[in-house]
């Protein structure tokens, strides 16, 4: 489909044109494997002379049409779909790093991302530096080695809710040389491209606003084309892969060469493939991702102002509110909404917060954002609890932080629930 289209029109029917006869949706090719009648074109398939569905840990129909619409509305040359977005920054990560590398990136993750990096890729010799992404950009920049090959961070840190200042990081990225990688789970992209503004790769959890409903778990990585991986820093990409008779990624495959070894490197040997059913579910929640989103911002926007007037609550923070948030969401987002996540500090001690939690009823306590429903979490004892207290601080959680993802409730009823949790009396 013609990229000129609106991204309104681009979630609706991008990445798919039935041919006539065919299904007017893309249809769930539940299948593991695929008839070939000619070993010749078999083999040029396996080692990638040509393309083409072989085996669906690699490529799969109903996949391939979730993967493109999503190209689509990122702006990228390519994209490959994995099996959650914990996988999606995984795979990214695999992709590009080896033994002995280093990654900078924002303390402001979520924490599984922070986890990857702080906890599991030391054990394979990879090291991580995190930074307080509104520190000068000099101060970032002493961050930087010889051995640094990836700058890492979320368009909207989750739950810190800050706005990269795409300028800056841009910025560093092209002064040191080195890919920028944006998880852009929480903006979608709908709200922010980041190739616009900078950045290289972009990750997504498919499983928030793309998914909408809580169904399915997913993700998506995409290709913006930008960079130039023949420069000696990334030899996987120009040195012969022997695993598929020599190729050389950069080289042979010059439009898109990071996705191709993604998919056809690491997603081969990892495995860690979308399945055909969450695909299917992934391209129908696309199709009602603006209209959502806008609802999801709209009550966000609505409870951030109500809780601001509540003299329960000590503070709060959403990116509509905030400074530098709204100059930001001029500046980098294609829609003036602020995302359907704030938080919010409650006054008193986690057995406070614990009761008000459970004294909600419209509301419900879940690890998850982005979905029709109106969900509440504490950071601090559960996704981010491995973190010890300075490393909250730079992450932006403090221990009184509530998260809420808004869903599409009536506004009024959202509201009304959270009048009554704030205002029982034990």
């Amino acid at each position: 489909m013609d990229t000129a289209f609106s991204q309104g029109t681009l979630c609706v029917q991008g990445g798919y044109t039935p041919r006539v006869g065919e299904p007017r949706i893309p249809p769930i090719v539940q299948s593991t494997t695929y008839r070939y009648d000619d070993l010749e074109q078999l083999h040029r398939l396996m080692t990638l002379q040509e393309f083409g569905f072989k085996y669906s840990r690699t490529g799969n129909p109903t996949v391939s049409a979730f993967e493109q619409r999503v190209n689509l509305l990122e702006g990228g040359v390519a994209a490959v779909a994995t099996a959650s977005g914990q996988a999606a920054n995984a795979l990214v990560m695999t992709n590009l790093l080896h033994a002995g590398d280093h990654v900078v990136a924002a303390a402001t993750l979520y924490g599984g991302s922070f986890s990857l990096l702080h906890n599991t890729l030391p054990k394979f010799g990879i090291s991580t530096s995190f930074f307080n992404p509104e520190a000068p950009a000099e101060e970032i920049a002493r961050l930087f080695r010889p051995n640094t090959r990836v700058l890492f961070g979320e368009t909207i840190g989750n739950p810190g809710l800050n706005i990269l200042d795409f300028d800056k990081l841009a910025g560093l990225s092209r002064r040191f040389d080195v890919p920028f990688v944006v998880d852009n789970t929480l903006a979608s992209p709908v709200l922010c491209n980041p190739f616009r503004h900078g950045a290289h790769i972009v990750t997504h959890s498919a499983s928030k606003y793309m998914d909408g409903h809580g169904t399915s778990i997913g993700g998506v990585v995409v290709e913006g084309g930008g960079y130039a991986w023949d420069k000696g820093k990334f030899p996987d990409f120009t040195e012969p892969d022997e695993s598929y008779g020599g190729v050389r990624y950069a080289q042979d495959f010059p439009q898109s060469p990071f996705i191709i070894k993604a998919r056809a490197h690491m997603l081969r040997d990892f495995g860690a493939c979308l399945n055909p059913q969450n695909a299917f579910l992934f391209t129908v929640g696309l199709e009602t991702l603006p209209l959502r989103l806008e609802a999801h911002s709209r009550n966000a926007l609505a409870l951030a102002e109500f809780l601001s007037a509540r003299e329960e609550v000590s503070w709060v923070n959403y990116p509509g509110l905030s400074v530098p948030g709204r100059e930001r969401l001029g500046r980098y987002f294609n829609q003036p909404w602020g995302g359907g996540v704030l938080t919010f500090g409650l006054r008193g001690d986690f057995a406070a917060i614990n009761r008000f939690v459970k004294r909600l009823k419209l509301t419900t306590l879940a690890v998850h954002v982005g979905d029709a429903r109106t969900y509440v979490l504490h950071p601090a004892s559960t996704t981010h609890a491995q973190l010890d207290e300075a490393q909250l601080a730079l992450a932006g959680i403090s221990r009184d932080m509530i998260r809420v993802s808004l869903g599409i409730e009536t506004t009024a009823d959202i509201l009304a629930d959270f009048a009554q949790a704030l205002s029982a009396k034990e």
